[in-house]
């Protein structure tokens, strides 16, 4: 942003939201104050729905030319014709842990490659000591847990919600709590060893760790039985003020050397092509980050599922966090 001010001369407000459902309340709010918002692809299909966005001129963004085609395919499941939105970065939600500390707790064979690692009790009750962390995201942990079960992630069956919920409830006196950000420093500081996570944010706790030099190692995993693969997504508010400043901010962001350098700082995938040869060596090569062809078999996008459904999910992850 401080590169952008000084090239435009226009002043940024940049607020962050440490979830989906905050920063959804202040779009239906109807007056939000932004100019651009980043939501994750399957809230902002929602918001669509609802009419909170608007239309994009793509006359207006020379640099659209760079995104990566397959991918701007997939997101047209939540946006049609890529009318409303650009994407910004895009990762997976898996597990980040201390090598050391679970090798310590667990022994030679901890499965650090599967989500027996925090759904199978007889793991989690042993980690518990040294601290597991999970996301305050109904979105995304229930998913996991549904997977988990061979159940399909975007379910809209009451029974497999209640069978996800009965295998959350049974970890749950060993989680030490639900946060969807307090687990990046605490991870770098060897404060817990084990957090299911966004795997950007996990490669963020890894680099603290190592620019701290305290001898904690992080690593990042894909479970072996599949993974949820999301999207950030760029957007205007239908109440934006300031358009051309929110245009010549957006095609800033498509720029291929603006958006590699915070492929390199944030540790996140990139979904324009044109950038991809300027991400560090390490990001690039990372699978916990560009994720492998095998990998890749595995991983599902977070349907936009009925009202109904979003209410069970709510109900039984609210009845989980209170473990009542």
């Amino acid at each position: 942003m401080a590169n952008f001010e000084q090239e435009t001369g226009i002043q940024v407000r940049y607020d962050v939201f440490d979830s989906n459902e905050v920063l959804e309340a202040k779009l239906l709010s109807g007056n939000t104050g932004y100019d651009i918002v980043v939501p994750s692809s399957d809230f902002m299909a929602r918001q669509i729905k609802a009419g909170v966005f608007k239309p994009l001129d793509k006359t207006r963004l020379s640099e659209w030319k760079h995104l990566d085609t397959e991918l701007m395919a997939l997101l047209e499941t939540y946006d049609e014709g890529n009318k409303h939105s650009i994407p910004y970065l895009w990762g997976t939600t898996g597990i980040g842990y201390n090598p050391e500390l679970v090798k310590k707790y667990l022994g030679e064979e901890a499965p650090v490659d599967s989500w027996d690692l925090v759904f199978e009790e007889k793991y989690i009750s042993k980690l518990n000591k040294c601290g597991v962390a999970f996301l305050n995201a109904p979105t995304e942990i229930m998913p996991a847990a549904l997977r988990y079960l061979g159940l399909d992630p975007n379910s809209v069956n009451k029974g497999d919600y209640q069978k996800a919920e009965a295998l959350l409830m049974k970890v749950r006196p060993h989680v030490t709590y639900f946060h969807s950000s307090r687990y990046i420093s605490d991870l770098a500081n060897g404060d817990i060893c084990v957090a299911i996570g966004w795997s950007g944010d996990v490669l963020q706790a890894s680099d603290r760790a190592d620019e701290a030099d305290n001898g904690v190692v992080v690593e990042y995993t894909i479970p072996k039985e599949g993974a949820g693969m999301w999207f950030d997504m760029l957007a205007i508010p239908k109440d934006a003020k300031n358009i051309d400043e929110a245009y010549a901010f957006l095609n800033y962001l498509l720029k291929p050397e603006v958006i590699a350098d915070i492929s390199n700082y944030v540790a996140y995938a990139s979904p324009n092509k044109s950038s991809f040869a300027l991400v560090d060596q390490d990001i690039r090569e990372n699978p916990g980050i560009y994720p492998t062809a095998e990998a890749k078999k595995n991983l599902y996008v977070f349907a936009v599922l009925p009202p109904k459904v979003d209410r069970i999910i709510n109900r039984s992850f609210t009845k989980v966090t209170t473990g009542q």
